[in-house]
């Protein structure tokens, strides 16, 4: 069933859902860190620097950036295109899909409180 929520009940199920996700994971992403994961994980691959920075409308050193810390984080991996080595390109990682189950599951829950 579709939620109704005001503009201010979105932003409480948004702030509640970020509040629990900070106090229940360690990583602390970036909401462009965030965008670019997403993006990762819901759009079919393959996925590029250069086509992050063009979808989200930012340099790729900014997108590499975020992909150092991500990388860190475990929740993507890097590697040359082997056909065209100039492309890098963003791969999944089994952590990073539980971050974003975690992180759909609480959504769920949160928007589910909300109505009730």
């Amino acid at each position: 069933m579709p939620l109704d929520l005001t503009p201010s009940q979105a932003l409480g199920l948004w702030h509640e859902v970020t509040s629990q996700q900070v106090q229940q994971d360690g990583r602390d992403l970036t909401l462009r860190q965030l965008a670019i994961l997403l993006e990762i994980y819901l759009v079919p691959p393959p996925h590029t620097v250069r086509g992050l920075a063009s979808k989200l409308g930012v340099t790729k050193p900014v997108i590499t950036r975020a992909l150092d810390t991500m990388g860190e984080l475990g929740l993507v991996t890097r590697t040359r295109d082997d056909r065209d080595r100039r492309n890098v390109v963003i791969k999944r990682t089994v952590d990073g899909a539980l971050y974003l189950e975690r992180l759909g599951d609480l959504i769920i829950a949160r928007g589910r409180a909300q109505t009730t």
